[in-house]
């Protein structure tokens, strides 16, 4: 790895860890990279929350150009669905809001549920996201008590299978398109059978070709820069 080559472009594949941002991850290499190199152009192709792992791609230099085409790429995740309880945004960063009784609730059921989603359909991201309303976040806004009226997306979801049933937790496989988000579809999941769900652990394991099994923690990656 050379000025010349970071300049002329790289992409980096980095398997996130838990409780960090996106922007966490790039602005530690990037540290690291302008150390060793001077300034590089830097982005990443597609945001993954704090309480998720996995895959996260960056492009340096000139492979910039090719963020948007990498972020229209469909998505893999597996993960657990927390069923029979909901919280306001989601996942597990906020503490659970409410309880549901799931005595009644079948696995015939949930592998039914879980077919219902297959397919093209409108998708409410959470309040709890980073989609932007009138130039802000909309997680902004729901920090700060305000009400967010968040549009609706056109997304596909391709594979959706229950991997594991061992109520509460729910393990999952999705394949889907560019934007979706696996913590609404966990909300909505539990609200379709009258009951709640929410996000208890993501890990995104591919973009397009890209896979997990190619991707370097961010240790990994540091230490070789130092290396170099």
């Amino acid at each position: 790895m050379t000025l010349e080559i970071l300049q002329e472009g790289i992409v980096i594949l980095i398997d996130k860890p838990l409780d960090w941002t996106s922007f966490d991850v790039v602005n530690k290499i990037k540290f690291a990279l302008k150390k060793k190199f001077g300034n590089i152009k830097i982005g990443h192709t597609g945001t993954l929350d704090p309480k998720a792992t996995g895959l996260l791609i960056l492009c340096t230099g000139k492979k910039t150009k090719a963020i948007e085409s990498i972020q229209n790429a469909d998505k893999v995740y597996t993960g657990t669905f927390y069923f029979g309880a909901t919280t306001p945004c989601y996942d597990t960063e906020k503490p659970i809001a409410q309880h549901f009784d799931i005595s009644a609730i079948t696995n015939e059921q949930l592998h039914k549920n879980a077919e219902s989603f297959l397919g093209e359909q409108e998708q409410f991201p959470p309040a709890h996201s980073a989609v932007k309303i009138d130039g802000k976040r909309a997680y902004e806004l729901a920090r700060a008590g305000k009400e967010v009226n968040i549009k609706s997306k056109k997304i596909n979801i391709k594979k959706f299978e229950l991997t594991n049933i061992q109520l509460p937790y729910i393990d999952f496989y999705v394949e889907c398109t560019k934007g979706t988000y696996i913590r609404s579809l966990a909300n909505d999941f539990g609200a379709r059978l009258n009951n709640g769900a929410f996000l208890y652990h993501l890990r995104r394991t591919k973009i397009g070709n890209y896979t997990i099994e190619n991707a370097e923690t961010i240790e990994q990656f540091l230490e070789k820069i130092v290396t170099l």
